[in-house]
């Protein structure tokens, strides 16, 4: 192997050191959520190389749920919703507000930090007419207030999707759990 070939190896597996992390650190932090606003994780298991994650069964995500609505509702593009979409929407965006509202409430608030339509999902089984659930949690971070918006830290850093991602997050400014919103 030459000097390039190790390089790009070591690359390699410090990419799969830092997916591992990740997951791990999901696990982790779905175990510490367990309620009716995050998706339930009742258990987590190695094989091999392999970590397994069993959890609640969802069906679907708002993303796909966004890619049919317009034509379950047999709408044109350049119209507006009728109102039984409007406050099907609304229902929906309900339950995602509380979701968030219900992580930035524990104690210590937990910032998603990924909040975008595929990790809204829907579950089979709804409890208390609840379907909307949050899920990865690969990106989520315990929100310290004593170290936030005061030095460089761990929450400064660029994460999540662009085309979600809130502005001063964007900017690698320092952020709270108001950037998941």
């Amino acid at each position: 192997m030459n000097g390039d070939d190790e390089e790009i190896s070591h690359d390699m597996a410090d990419e799969n050191n830092r997916k591992r992390r990740n997951i791990f650190k999901e696990v982790q932090n779905l175990i510490k959520v367990q309620s009716e606003y995050v998706v339930r994780v009742f258990g987590a298991w190695k094989e091999s190389d392999y970590l397994y994650i069993q959890m609640e069964l969802c069906s679907d995500s708002l993303y796909n749920i966004l890619q049919i609505k317009r034509q379950l509702f047999a709408r044109k593009y350049d119209k507006p919703m009728n109102r039984f979409e409007y406050i099907i929407s609304c229902k929906i965006f309900r339950q995602i507000l509380e979701c968030v509202q219900y992580l930035h409430e524990l104690s210590p608030q937990i910032i998603h930090r990924d909040l975008k339509p595929e990790n809204i999902l829907i579950a089979v089984n709804a409890k208390n007419g609840r379907f909307i659930k949050l899920g990865d949690f690969g990106l989520a971070t315990v929100h310290d207030k004593l170290v936030n918006y005061v030095s460089q830290n761990r929450h400064s850093s660029r994460v999540g999707d662009i085309r979600y991602m809130a502005p001063e997050v964007s900017r690698k400014d320092y952020y709270g759990h108001k950037a998941d919103i």
